[in-house]
């Protein structure tokens, strides 16, 4: 692949070269997870927490071709303004390359160019995982998979609430990927602090969670992600029996549409945001704040 293809800034070169603290955001959150011109203002806000905490932010976004890790301000508005910026996840980063596209990237991409680049922590919201229905549908995000693959360390509120957890969970464990709950035994629900299911591992501090990512350098084997399950605090958590409610009505409103596929999260989400009043936003916000402030901290400690 042509040096060119795949361009970091100055500032993340650097900091990468000199192995100092950076933290990979990805940039779906702004073209496509918020509406303008909130989107951009959070997308300032989220780069200025990873600073605050003594990090680098690598925002990453293809734009006219080029893959970029770390944006300036004018790539940053673009993404957010530009309502012709496409979604990107692993599989189609080939051929927005090729073909001279703009997009924004989801986790799979996100993960795998800011580990391509050497950055080694990446902060998001809620991952995907297996869809509820799973043996009817066959339908499972292509984030599970790539990070099976991919060695970086993912700070996450857990996995989409509309998804099935225990099987997303068990499939994570059967494909390697591991999994540590921050301050909590029990893996975060994306909008909720608690999905109800247990985790092995729990972690209490940033210098823990780097102690683990060390002793799985220090053992070498396969190469899969480091998931780090930080939950929303409970006080900016969407009220759990409103969740349940809406996203029942929520699932019953797409089987009677016959939505399927790539259709069916931002479906969910939509109808999620629109019949809570706009509160599932502000707990996925608040998650994504909380997740980006740790990755820093654990990266500062790297």
């Amino acid at each position: 692949m042509p040096e060119t293809t795949v361009v970091l800034s100055e500032e993340v070169r650097e900091a990468v070269a000199a192995g100092r603290p950076v933290v990979a955001l990805e940039s779906t959150i702004i073209a496509h997870g918020l509406p303008r011109p909130r989107n951009l203002a959070v997308a300032q806000e989220l780069e200025a927490l990873v600073r605050s905490a003594g990090a680098v932010p690598a925002t990453i976004a293809v734009l006219d071709g080029i893959a970029r890790i770390g944006l300036d301000t004018r790539q940053l508005e673009r993404v957010a303004g530009d309502t012709g910026v496409r979604k990107l996840g692993h599989r189609d980063l080939a051929p927005a390359i090729a073909l001279g596209t703009s997009g924004a990237t989801t986790v799979s991409a996100t993960a795998f160019l800011a580990a391509r680049s050497g950055i080694r922590v990446f902060a998001t919201g809620g991952l995907g995982g297996v869809h509820r229905e799973w043996a009817t549908t066959q339908d499972e995000s292509a984030d599970l998979r790539l990070l099976a693959q991919t060695g970086i360390t993912v700070v996450c509120a857990g996995v989409k609430s509309i998804l099935d957890v225990p099987a997303t969970l068990q499939r994570l464990e059967t494909l390697g990927v591991g999994v540590l709950g921050y301050g909590t035994e029990h893996f975060p629900g994306f909008y909720l602090s608690s999905s109800g299911e247990p985790v092995d591992w729990t972690v209490r501090t940033p210098h823990e969670v780097a102690a683990v990512m060390r002793a799985r350098e220090a053992l070498g084997g396969p190469r899969s992600a480091l998931v780090v399950a930080n939950p929303v605090p409970e006080d900016e958590q969407l009220d759990p029996a409103l969740h349940d409610r809406v996203l029942a009505l929520a699932l019953d409103e797409c089987r009677e549409r016959g939505i399927v596929g790539q259709g069916v999260t931002p479906f969910l989400l939509e109808y999620l945001m629109r019949y809570t009043d706009g509160a599932s936003l502000e707990a996925n916000l608040a998650a994504v704040r909380g997740n980006v402030t740790l990755a820093a901290r654990i990266a500062a400690v790297r």
